[in-house]
């Protein structure tokens, strides 16, 4: 079977085997394509006839053409899942990629807004959302929301309107690799959810109704780009925080609630990590202020 068949069949397979999301298999697809069309030019036609010779050849092009080290292990990551399955599936005798190595990705710590700069935000928003204008409501009860739950962007965009408890200030999300968690809430955001609940009609289409918590401007499932411009042009100005998107609330939250002394398996509960290593890259957040302060205030420093 030559490169595309096979790329394709088991970006199908780990689409249906594991649930993982469109942008995750599209990212294997564009790595596995890159592979097939350097193996193709060195007269490799099929996954079968490759070695890992090759595999390293291309990993050396992609540092010679300045790939990022997490681009590099993202790539070999891929690679290295691809030929296993053709392996365990028997249509190749042995696993080219089993020894197959890529730098480590660069451990970058994330830059978050401060408390002080998240209070103000939430200052601000809380004052437009006096008006008359339900898409302030919608703006507070969105922002609240991904700060006090630390939800990805797809996951509170994904939100029905079924899936909060106001009572228990809980909502229920669908995670990475579908899976379901129960993510609790603080009262502020359990406010800002029941205002904007008694304003969502303003923005609904009768003629279409839909369960989803959160609406766009045209009474439809909002989308994750939208609620990225709101987060973005709310922190255009801060220069404390990293990416200016939805997830650098991920990353306040998550750092917030380290500071403030809570167990690193709740944090990681919390935020729907699969692995604690990867919640564990916020205690260095959290440490890295303490030197900062360390370093400003102590005389010997």
């Amino acid at each position: 079977m030559e490169w595309s068949p096979a790329i394709e069949r088991w970006l199908d397979r780990l689409a249906t085997d594991r649930a993982l999301s469109p942008n995750t298999l599209r990212a294997y697809g564009v790595d596995l394509a890159h592979l097939g069309a350097f193996a193709r030019e060195r007269g490799v036609m099929r996954p079968a006839d490759a070695d890992l010779e090759l595999l390293r050849e291309w990993m050396w092009s992609l540092d010679r053409d300045g790939a990022s080290r997490a681009t590099m292990a993202r790539r070999a990551a891929a690679v290295r899942g691809f030929f296993a399955a053709l392996a365990r599936a028997g249509e190749i005798p042995l696993d080219p990629a089993a020894r197959l190595k890529a730098p480590r990705p660069d451990r970058r710590l994330p830059k978050v807004p401060s408390r002080a700069r998240t209070d103000a935000m939430l200052g601000a928003l809380g004052a437009a959302a006096d008006g008359e204008d339900p898409r302030a409501v919608r703006d507070l009860a969105i922002v609240e929301l991904l700060y006090a739950s630390g939800l990805r962007v797809g996951e509170l965009a994904g939100l029905d309107i079924a899936d909060v408890d106001g009572p228990r200030r809980t909502v229920r999300v669908l995670g990475k690799g579908a899976k379901e968690r129960v993510v609790p809430f603080g009262a502020p955001a359990g406010r800002a959810i029941a205002r904007w609940l008694e304003v969502r009609g303003a923005l609904a289409r009768p003629e279409a109704p839909t369960p989803a918590l959160f609406l766009g401007t045209r009474g439809g499932r909002i989308g994750a780009r939208t609620v990225y411009g709101i987060v973005e042009r709310l922190l255009r100005d801060d220069a404390t925080a990293g990416p200016r998107g939805p997830h650098s609330l991920r990353h306040a939250a998550a750092t917030h609630l380290l500071d403030g002394g809570a167990d690193l398996r709740i944090v990681q509960e919390f935020l729907g990590h699969a692995s604690l290593g990867t919640t564990q890259l916020y205690t260095h957040v959290s440490i890295e202020k303490l030197r900062e302060g360390y370093r400003l205030a102590h005389p010997r420093a």
